[in-house]
């Protein structure tokens, strides 16, 4: 597997049963980087704040990731500004046959269909990976300057809007009565 272009490992072995705080935030290079990955004209600014502690399920992590970031329209390539600021509630679970670090085997209750859960690999989680991926997923896949409506009309594209008729059945009632 190759390392990704944001890579924040945080070591299992390091994360206890008390709450610790990881803040982290992509430089420049690895900013570039994710770029191309996702498809962006840039991405300004990519940061992630977690709290991380290791539970019975595996290692739980909740935080937010933020980010300013600037996408293509979908439309006209124009550059369309965007913010993220997403919340992150994350389960990374040892893979099915592992057994689990011994530590404190507390049982802790989360809301299991709530949270996402994410295969622990090697001896850490990559929270790095986990902002980048956050942020890719909260942007808009279709994202659209002020000059896509009008770029879209003179191509002769028009919304779902005009195009339905105002009585569905007014369509086909034409065509039996014009048929008949």
């Amino acid at each position: 597997m190759n390392t990704p272009e944001f890579s924040r490992v945080e070591r299992l072995d390091a994360i206890g049963s008390d709450p610790r705080d990881v803040s982290i935030s992509a430089k420049e290079a690895e900013r570039a980087a994710l770029v191309g990955r996702f498809g962006l004209l840039a991405i300004e600014r990519l940061e992630g704040r977690f709290t991380v502690r290791q539970e019975a399920a595996g290692v739980a992590v909740r935080g937010r990731v933020t980010a300013t970031v600037t996408q293509a329209c979908s439309v006209t390539g124009d550059p369309v500004p965007a913010q993220v600021d997403e919340p992150v509630e994350l389960r990374f679970v040892h893979p099915a046959g592992a057994r689990a670090p011994v530590g404190d085997e507390e049982e802790i209750e989360l809301a299991g269909e709530e949270i996402d859960t994410v295969e622990i690999e090697g001896g850490g989680i990559d929270l790095g990976e986990t902002a980048a991926e956050t942020m890719a997923l909260a942007l808009d896949p279709f994202p659209r300057s002020p000059r896509a409506a009008e770029v879209l009309r003179e191509a002769g594209v028009i919304s779902e809007e005009e195009a339905k008729p105002a009585n569905p059945f007014a369509a086909l009632k034409a065509k039996l009565e014009g048929g008949a």
